[in-house]
């Protein structure tokens, strides 16, 4: 298991005085890692999109429920996740690990409020490894490099981006991005992702929430999300809003305007 850079001094870049995605997600799921200007926006957005909080929570629930497939039914046991966000509960080496212990996981993001609490991330069961790379990831060399020091790109690997291409405004970069790192992975690896899809509803939401000073996140035509699979494998049941993928028990109200997939790489 490696550690957090001991030259990292995240606390010295936390800027408190203009809200932060991961610090404005916590604050939607309950957490307390926020501060007062991220609470304020975080309430703004739920009078304008109520449904912002189910969203925030049927995506961790999706991501467990997509994690202990991968890990179980599909074999696979080394997991990317990138856009990591705060930690909480059920995090990605917690679910997988439970499944297979010797699952090994990397976590990446840039937010340097993610530094400041990496180190959750890093416990990891004994026959497994955990680790976090600090960078952006748009810098897709420095993060490959950085996760082979953890996992062998050799072998297949399941990249995840979970609410967290909206934060790159161009779709043709978004695309290419994530055939950067589908090109890096062999035969047999998988692309888990979601985000918000675009309706009246979260359009607003969306520009809400970048006049609020939050760093912008747009909604995509549903089309434009599932292109992101082309060439790829749809694991059952397809692409669709992320309620309906497997759920573990019935689903209650409607579904939510988060869409995603999980896809093989053949």
């Amino acid at each position: 298991m490696s550690g957090v850079p001991d030259n990292q001094e995240p606390a010295d870049r936390i800027d408190s005085g203009t809200p932060h995605s991961a610090r404005i997600w916590n604050y939607w799921l309950g957490g307390k890692d926020n501060y007062e200007v991220d609470r304020q926006l975080g309430a703004t957005m739920e009078e304008l999109y109520p449904q912002i909080i189910d969203i925030a929570r049927a995506s961790r629930r999706f991501q467990a429920r997509a994690v202990r497939y991968l890990a179980g039914e599909a074999g696979i046991r080394q997991f990317l996740d990138l856009g990591t966000g705060l930690p909480t509960a059920n995090a990605t080496h917690e679910v997988a690990q439970a499944v297979a212990p010797s699952a090994r996981v990397v976590y990446v993001d840039h937010d340097p409020i993610v530094l400041a609490h990496a180190r959750a991330l890093l416990t990891s069961s004994p026959e497994g490894a955990t680790n976090y790379v600090h960078a952006d990831l748009r810098d897709t060399g420095t993060v490959l490099r950085e996760a082979a020091r953890t996992l062998d790109l050799q072998r297949p690997v399941a990249l995840m981006v979970l609410s967290t291409l909206g934060h790159i405004a161009d779709a043709g970069e978004a695309a290419t991005l994530l055939r950067d790192y589908l090109n890096a992975v062999p035969a047999g690896s998988f692309l888990m992702l979601c985000d918000t899809i675009e309706t009246e509803e979260t359009r607003a939401a969306s520009d809400e929430y970048a006049s609020g000073g939050a760093m912008p996140y747009i909604s995509r035509p549903k089309e434009i999300v599932c292109s992101f699979a082309d060439g790829l494998d749809l694991v059952e049941p397809g692409f669709g809003s992320i309620s309906l993928w497997r759920p573990e028990e019935p689903v209650a109200g409607a579904p939510v305007d988060q869409w995603g997939f999980v896809a093989a790489k053949a």
